[in-house]
């Protein structure tokens, strides 16, 4: 009987790329975004009335149902539960992240900043594909979770560990700072053969209207 590997794959690649239009541009300010649309169009997308400020907020539409069934065959594997990176001191307890009723991404409260985010419709970690972590850099409340992300290097280790105890290594390839307006939709969210990792920020000046402007992105690869 044939795989059923290369139409998961081809799926998957799917959904992460219509994911892409609404976390691409995940941000952080020092001053609560406007929920008005020249919010979303300056690149700091509109956060939800929960995520007043320095949130990765998304502002587009998100894929309907992007969640992937599991099959009746293939054991559901645990969503992360806990991340930690050592050498920068970054530890969090991991909420899941699903979709606003309008279709946007959601974000972790402003008021639990120092608590990172998975979003429920990408990868599980340790599955195939790149599974996406999502952490404020500042609030109004203050320093955030991923405040020192910047500081990680290559080869560091990013602990995750699942909802059933098993904790899972992942090893830094790289890091960028992107424009919001030239966020590399592809290399983040397209599908990988093997278990990857991303964790997104926000990075950069601010813009005019308190926003900042560029991303941080951190990949790795599972150990």
């Amino acid at each position: 009987m044939p795989s059923r590997t290369p139409h998961r794959f081809r799926r998957t690649a799917a959904l992460l790329t219509a994911l892409a239009a609404c976390v691409a541009l995940a941000g952080c300010s020092s001053a609560e975004p406007s929920a008005s649309s020249s919010s979303a169009a300056s690149g700091a997308p509109s956060a939800p009335a929960s995520a007043a400020q320095g949130e990765a907020a998304s502002g587009s539409s998100g894929p309907t149902g992007s969640t992937e069934p599991s099959s009746t065959d293939e054991p559901r594997q645990p969503g992360p539960a806990h991340v930690s990176i050592p050498s920068i001191g970054i530890q969090s307890t991991l909420m899941e992240l699903g979709l606003n009723a309008d279709g946007t991404v959601e974000v972790p409260p402003a008021d639990q900043g120092m608590t990172a985010g998975w979003y429920t419709g990408g990868s599980v970690p340790g599955a195939p594909g790149p599974a996406v972590l999502i952490g404020h850099n500042d609030t109004r409340f203050g320093r955030a979770v991923f405040h020192d992300l910047k500081d990680i290097r290559e080869g560091a280790e990013v602990l995750v560990r699942d909802g059933a105890g098993t904790t899972l290594r992942f090893t830094v390839t790289g890091k960028e700072t992107v424009s919001k307006k030239a966020f590399p939709t592809e290399k983040v969210y397209g599908p990988t053969k093997d278990s990857t990792l991303r964790l997104i920020t926000c990075d950069g000046e601010f813009d005019a209207e308190g926003h900042p402007v560029d991303n941080l992105i951190v990949y790795g690869a599972l150990a």
